[in-house]
């Protein structure tokens, strides 16, 4: 039997002020029931579904380019178009994908999950595929097409996986803590699935990388015939090694997905009814584009992403052509993954206790002194070791405050417009579309840059043109991105006030759902 209480308590206070001052709607009493806090075996189930797309995203962040440069030896500017071309498709996916998702009905296993089930075979083939190296003895643009066409239908395929995915958050039932725990254990799963895909991948090409380089280097000292026939078995190695390592991360890509679908159940929310939306897609996307908080959210989220995925597509370079850390770097990268890992809990513990707003600012300014210290180090392991401990600090902070972030924003909206219903997948579709859109304007920046610059595939040293590209990639370019979205951050509207609040409508509007389906 229910109870019926008068409101108590600074909380309940406070929901009986909003609804005096009409900002709720009134109701004769306020039915208390509290809402089941989600179980520990769901968090973990949905935190799982969210290793594919950072594993493989970073480990095509970290390697395809050196990939497709050195080991595939296509031309830089081939490289660049590949990369933006498949990210200009992606801006084409993404939000028509947000919609597709939004008008789909929700069956017997779901709405989204179908989407993540679906997708997932097609996502393992085309990243393996990625992978594989043609004959040397096919033409220039054949390889260029083939490259063109996997990237693409993989990002595709990851748009189809992630943006269900990610708005699978609003679904997951519990409350507002509830979720920004669940967001926490999927960051910290996403921060560990980087070290799975950087680190597994690193260790497995990384010493080929080495032993290709240091037969470059030798091949001065050498006959002609022997020098070649050495650096055609190190690029015959390094070819096997990276469609190995596709094959292992193509298995926990697929295990991940069945560990989502099996334990995780979609349930829907006062305004989160998992329905299909009324709306056409244009008065959709204008009535998000209206939401200032969230074009706000979206422009940091942007600068910021830019900044560490120019920093991230370039830092192999950097490492094996201005650092000298050839040998070394894919040990860089996973040094930085595992701090960034274990530095997440660190982070929430921070956001609750100082604010998000606070939380974003700082840590994105702790990784500008690291940066700038790494273009002055050259030759150094230990203290590139330091730096990118620093550096995976920072990074931690870039997973989970703007996914924490969104949701509220989320909030925000259908509490100011709560005639507007299920448009969370298109909310979510476009940050992931930003976040996309950076990582290719990312990769086609700094290979455009390395076009310009004079770099050619196979090269054993560089003209000081490079060099100096390199640098710039690495700290100036990045800061001075980092610095304008800590501005926006800054300015962000929703502040801890407002989130307080925003729980309290929330949480009435709930109880009244409750109430009204007894009566």
């Amino acid at each position: 039997m229910s109870a019926v209480m008068l409101p108590s308590g600074n909380e309940d206070a406070e929901l009986h002020r909003l609804t005096q001052e009409g900002a709720l709607p009134q109701r004769r009493v306020v039915c208390r029931k509290e809402k089941p806090g989600l179980p520990l075996c769901r968090k973990v189930c949905y935190a799982v579904g969210g290793i594919p797309y950072q594993m493989t995203g970073n480990a095509l962040g970290f390697f395809l380019q050196i990939f497709l440069l050195d080991v595939v030896q296509l031309e830089p500017f081939h490289v660049s178009l590949i990369i933006f071309l498949g990210r200009a498709w992606d801006a084409v996916t993404d939000p028509a994908v947000g919609f597709l998702v939004s008008k789909s009905p929700r069956r017997k296993y779901g709405k989204l999950v179908p989407w993540i089930a679906c997708s997932m075979p097609f996502g393992v083939l085309c990243y393996c595929m990625m992978w594989s190296t043609l004959s040397d003895a096919t033409p220039t643009s054949l390889k260029f097409l083939w490259y063109l066409l996997m990237y693409s239908f993989f990002q595709t395929c990851m748009t189809c996986h992630h943006v269900p995915y990610s708005s699978l958050t609003m679904f997951l039932g519990g409350t507002q803590r509830d979720r920004d725990s669940a967001t926490a254990y999927r960051m910290g799963m996403e921060v560990f699935s980087t070290l799975l895909g950087s680190g597994i991948q690193g260790q497995i090409v990384g010493s080929y990388h080495a032993r290709m380089m240091n037969s470059c280097y030798v091949s001065n000292e050498t006959q002609p015939n022997t020098s070649t026939y050495s650096l055609t078995d190190s690029l015959e190695n390094i070819r096997r090694a990276y469609v190995f390592a596709s094959l292992v991360l193509g298995s926990i890509y697929c295990l991940s997905c069945l560990i989502l679908i099996f334990g995780v159940r979609e349930e829907p929310g006062p305004l989160s009814p998992l329905g299909k939306v009324e709306l056409p897609f244009a008065s959709c996307l204008r009535m998000i584009v209206g939401h200032k908080p969230y074009i706000q959210l979206l422009c940091g989220f942007l600068f910021a992403s830019l900044a560490f995925q120019i920093t991230q597509g370039i830092f192999a370079f950097f490492c094996t052509h201005a650092a000298g850390l050839a040998g070394k770097f894919q040990h860089l990268v996973l040094i930085m993954l595992v701090t960034a890992s274990l530095s997440v809990p660190f982070w929430q513990w921070f956001l609750g206790r100082f604010g998000k707003k606070t939380a974003a600012s700082l840590g994105l300014a702790l990784i500008i002194p690291a940066l700038v210290a790494i273009t002055q180090v050259m030759h150094n392991f230990l203290a590139f070791v330091f730096l990118v401990i620093v550096a995976g600090c920072s990074m931690a902070v870039l997973y989970l405050l703007p996914w924490s972030m969104l949701p509220d924003t989320v909030d925000d909206f259908m509490l100011r417009n709560p005639s507007c219903l299920n448009l969370e997948a298109l909310f979510y579709s476009f940050y992931v579309f930003f976040n996309k859109f950076a990582g290719g304007l990312a990769m086609g920046v700094s290979t455009l840059s390395l076009h310009f610059a004079g770099y050619h595939a196979g090269d054993c040293t560089h003209n000081q043109s490079v060099i100096l590209a390199l640098q710039l990639l690495m700290a100036p370019v990045p800061i001075s991105l980092l610095l304008i979205a800590i501005i926006i951050f800054l300015l962000h509207p929703i502040d801890e006030e407002r989130r307080k609040q925003m729980r309290m409508e929330m949480e009435a509007m709930g109880h009244q759902v409750q109430c009204g389906s007894r009566e």
